[in-house]
């Protein structure tokens, strides 16, 4: 059986005293008459050897020990940044190495003692060989866990290994923002179509996105939007992409908070179903003013054209004189038709009339149909099923964000672009897309929701189309903004050519916003890679050790014993190790809550487990940038 060597590098370094012991041997042979001449060749060589390794030994366990003081925060150059990532095929994810079963043996023996008597200084390090830069004290972390594993490199994994989706988890400020800048700036400069949904609004991260842009894509590319800032962005239109009049009705519905109950939700459905389908026969487009307007105010105005033109194209274009509608306009006008609605007029009561009583079934159209039948509903009581609906569609559709988010084309006073996905794809542009939710969350949450109800319908039309070209969509707090079609996205949106990389802070955040723990850990189940910074939050750690596996990690147990026997001077005494084995976590859970910023453990590839930091960007150190802005000055 093929036993594992037992190791300690947490210790002092009691080789170099045996090294200076040999040494010291090996110099007496140079004092005249200390030994005999015969005997000076082969002593002076054993010395010298048995001093070279056990210098060596020695050496090994300082030159590990070296690493314990850290590495601090570091800001990498953008011109620098290209050269670690001029390969488009491999993504860049930070410098670190593979963690293996030594790396988890190192880290929890260290977890029993005081790393801080054991830390080697800068000075000595670089005798040793070794050039280290301490983690500075005022920063937050534990220096030693990067320090289990002295050689570092940049970090790269294949490009299709990011397909399946990518969880970076963490607590505020950890770093999750540097290293979605990271990502962020690979996509714009390989040349994806990227969407980034801030819903707080990171002013570092969108100007290093707008930086990318300016100088690997042009400075057109580069699409803002802002709620609390309209007029500094473009105008969204989130219903202009659809394949099926249900699709609209579907997107809408799926802004609904997650606890609305099923039957509301299938109401407000419908309800929206009805408008969308009454305004495709009128040649109209649907937006979100629309449809808040007619579902609101009412049906009436769709339905009396709908009637109209559907009269016009079944009776001809002299319907009006037909004996038995003009009777009913006649009965009309003297309030002899009994009216549903407040808002009915005299002719639309009279062509609803003619409409049910006059004409056969086999006549009739089934969108017509379910307008007539929204219209005959009582009014109070589709006030209250489509309760639910309403407030949302009312937070869209209000002021100026009204205005950007069902945009009119004719409005010669707005000159801002109209964006859809189609036209964001077609350009080949990058949509940073800031949801504005410290101030006002629900608005933001709305927001967000859309936006990805409609990218969903877009990965679909994109599957069905065979689209080829690669959409990069980040995500930063999804836990605002997920839904059902986000989770689609996740799950099946690699096949419509959209890949996913969302960000969240704790495993409660998700579970509070879909209802439970279990919804929330099959959602973040259809992400394939994890990248985990600092978390505080315990089931948050018991996801992410779950998703690192377990190792075999070796303890050695000591144990001494004397006896005295029952004649005087006799004694016998004992000395026993034993190497156990057990199975642990690959990562202590304990640890996660221990990483410096910026300083994080990733599963990537199925499972190949990595520890590593990423690095800052300076979007201003590049040669383009400086010269672009000494030309502006």
């Amino acid at each position: 059986m093929l036993m594992r060597e037992f190791e300690m590098p947490w210790r002092p370094a009691y080789e170099m005293y045996a090294a200076a012991a040999w040494l010291s041997l090996g110099l007496i042979q140079c004092v005249p008459g200390a030994l005999p001449s015969a005997l000076r060749p082969a002593t002076l060589t054993v010395a010298v050897a048995m001093a070279y390794v056990r210098g060596r030994q020695g050496t090994a366990i300082l030159r590990a020990r070296a690493g314990l003081s850290g590495k601090p925060m570091e800001m990498l150059a953008l011109s620098r940044f290209e050269k670690i990532t001029e390969d488009p095929t491999q993504v860049y994810f930070g410098y670190g190495f593979a963690w293996k079963p030594v790396h988890s043996q190192r880290l929890y023996e260290l977890m029993k003692i005081d790393y801080t008597q054991l830390k080697v200084s800068p000075r000595v390090a670089r005798v040793l060989g070794v050039d280290i830069v301490p983690q500075r004290e005022e920063e937050i972390g534990m220096p030693f866990i990067h320090g289990v594993e002295i050689a570092e490199q940049p970090l790269y994994r294949p490009l299709q290994n990011f397909e399946g989706g990518t969880l970076i988890v963490g607590t505020t400020q950890a770093g999750k923002g540097v290293m979605l800048g990271n990502l962020i700036t690979q996509a714009v400069r390989r040349g994806d179509i990227v969407i980034v949904i801030d819903p707080k609004n990171s002013a570092r991260l969108r100007k290093l996105v707008k930086r990318a842009c300016d100088l690997y894509r042009g400075k057109d590319t580069f699409l803002y939007f802002h709620p609390a800032f309209p007029e500094e962005g473009v105008r969204l239109d989130f219903t202009y992409n659809w394949q099926k009049r249900t699709e609209l009705a579907s997107r809408v519905q799926s802004i609904l908070p997650p606890d609305t109950a099923g039957a509301f939700a299938a109401f407000g459905w419908d309800a929206v179903n009805v408008v969308v389908g009454g305004l495709v026969d009128l040649e109209e487009r649907p937006n979100l003013a629309k449809l808040a307007k007619y579902i609101e105010a009412g049906i009436e105005p769709v339905l009396q054209q709908s009637l109209q033109r559907f009269y016009d194209r079944v009776l001809g274009a002299e319907w009006r004189t037909l004996p038995a509608m003009a009777e009913r306009f006649d009965r009309a006008k003297r309030n002899q038709i009994k009216s549903p609605s407040a808002a009915a007029s005299p002719e639309l009561l009279a062509l609803v009339e003619y409409y049910e009583q006059v004409l056969k079934p086999d006549q009739r159209e089934q969108v017509i149909d379910q307008q007539v039948r929204v219209f005959r509903h009582n009014r109070e009581h589709y006030q209250k099923i489509t309760a639910s609906l309403l407030p949302i569609l009312s937070m869209l559709t209000s002021g100026e964000l009204g205005r950007s988010l069902s945009p009119d084309p004719f409005d010669m006073d707005d000159t801002r672009p109209i964006m859809n996905y189609q036209k964001i794809e077609e350009g080949e542009h990058v949509l940073y897309m800031c949801l504005d939710s410290m101030p006002d969350p629900g608005v933001a949450t709305a927001i967000g929701a859309l936006a990805l109800a409609d990218l969903a319908a877009r990965a679909g039309m994109r599957y069905n189309l065979g689209l080829p070209r690669r959409i990069a969509l980040f995500v930063d707090e999804v836990t605002n903004v997920i839904n059902t079609p986000l989770i689609e996205i996740m799950n099946k949106g690699a096949e419509g050519g959209i890949y996913t990389t969302v960000a969240m802070q704790t495993l409660a955040d998700m579970s509070k916003r879909l209802g439970s723990e279990d919804a929330a850990r099959m959602a973040l189940g259809n992400l394939n890679n994890v990248i985990a910074f600092r978390s505080k939050d315990r089931p948050t750690q018991d996801f992410i050790v779950e998703t690192f596996g377990k190792t075999a990690i070796h303890t050695m147990k000591e144990g001494h014993n004397v006896g005295v026997d029952s004649h005087i001077g006799d004694f016998s005494a004992g000395h026993s190790s034993q190497v156990a084995e057990s199975f642990e976590d690959s990562v202590p859970a304990s640890i996660l809550g221990k990483l410096p910023n910026l300083q994080y453990f990733a599963s990537i590839s199925g499972g190949r487990l990595y520890k590593g930091r990423v690095t800052l960007i300076d979007p201003d150190a590049h040669p383009k940038v400086q010269l672009l802005a000494r030309e502006a000055a």
